[in-house]
């Protein structure tokens, strides 16, 4: 089977330098927010071009903690979008605010702007826009939308480290950003763990007490907060990876490029749109086709395995249901839920496998 994605390709050319460093952190007896996870959190910050970087337990948490340091709770609304992980809402929901959804852009997948201004109300307080699959949403447009509203902006970029928005490093874009280091992600961990990203040093310090109970000294305690901190393991792992990461998105787009040439002029197929002035990491790779299903049942077929990403749009989910949204109130991120199929795309892909996906997907297409 041609796997969707594949981790464990990117962790065995590091492997030997993983356990190098396992071993000297069992030694040190410091295995929590130590140095590996300061010297994390200084390497992301440099690289993105902020002053502050948190590291916290994993992606959800990080989306939690931010908007908890921006004292968004009960009676707030942050607008967001509807076609996303469940974690982006549920973050939203989990510290007492209600999301509310605008529609998607139909050739990127993000958060429309121009869907956003009419759901911003007196009760809004954030924009939580997504970058999907690994291309930065409008930022431009969001910004300015919420400068004319006085809103905060969080970036969830989870699924995007690396990618750039017209020559700026996604992370950088709004007040603050969260990403998730996740196996699947462009970089990522064995394991859980995430980063906020921000250039605001009071936020940062609120970060840092919230993600360690409430706490500014140890027994300390001015707040309730979180247990949500960064272990030295996983935080060499993300460092080690950091310095393979250009590298591994390079072989990401390079994949994505040779997928367009082959697969552009297929009929009743439609690949990926990327915006200009921006770089796409392609943390996953989705095509689109109303028989998106019978596509993927004849690639499993051929042993080429696929994924749909997201089958029920977020508005639509159960636990949604009091929110009152019905099916047809996002005509776009509802159509794409039908729609996109994600193929084969990681660092390690060999190209003769990539044919291989290639040729299944052209004669399921006829067929």
């Amino acid at each position: 089977m041609i796997p969707i994605s594949n981790p464990k390709s990117q962790f065995t050319l590091i492997q030997d330098d993983i356990l190098k460093e396992m071993k000297t952190i069992l030694q040190s007896g410091q295995y929590i927010l130590g140095e590996n996870v300061d010297a994390l959190e200084q390497e992301i910050a440099n690289r993105l071009g902020v002053t502050e970087a948190i590291g916290v337990g994993n992606g959800t948490d990080a989306l939690v903690l931010t908007l908890d340091a921006y004292g968004i709770g009960k009676g707030d609304e942050v607008i967001t979008t509807p076609y996303s992980f469940f974690a982006t809402a549920e973050a939203i929901t989990r510290v007492g605010a209600t999301p509310i959804f605008a529609d998607v852009d139909r050739e990127t997948f993000n958060l429309d702007p121009n869907k956003v201004e009419e759901k911003v109300t007196a009760k809004t307080k954030a924009i939580l826009p997504v970058h999907l699959f690994g291309q930065p949403a409008e930022m431009d447009k969001i910004n300015a939308i919420a400068a004319e509203h006085a809103l905060v902006v969080i970036e969830d970029a989870c699924q995007a480290f690396g990618a750039t928005y017209k020559g700026r490093q996604i992370g950088a874009l709004g007040d603050a950003a969260c990403f998730s280091f996740f196996p699947t992600k462009n970089l990522s961990t064995m394991g859980d763990g995430g980063v906020i990203t921000t250039s605001d040093t009071d936020l940062a310090k609120r970060l840092r007490t919230l993600r360690a109970h409430g706490s500014y000294k140890k027994y300390y305690h001015h707040e309730i907060g979180y247990n949500s901190r960064l272990d030295e393991i996983h935080a060499t792992i993300i460092l080690i990876g950091l310095k393979h990461l250009d590298d591994w998105n390079g072989q990401r787009r390079e994949l994505a490029k040779r997928y367009k040439k082959n697969l552009q002029d297929i009929s009743n197929l439609k690949i990926p749109q990327i915006m200009e002035d921006v770089t796409h990491v392609f943390h996953l790779y989705c095509i689109e086709s109303e028989k998106r299903d019978e596509l993927a049942e004849q690639l499993s077929n051929e042993s080429i395995q696929t994924g749909i990403y997201y089958p029920r749009c977020i508005h639509l989910q159960k636990a949604y249901k009091t929110l009152g949204y019905q099916t047809g109130d996002f005509p776009i991120a509802e159509s794409l839920s039908r729609r996109l199929l994600a193929i084969p795309l990681y660092p390690g892909l060999s190209f003769k496998n990539q044919d291989k996906v290639i040729f299944a997907l052209k004669k399921a297409v006829k067929e």
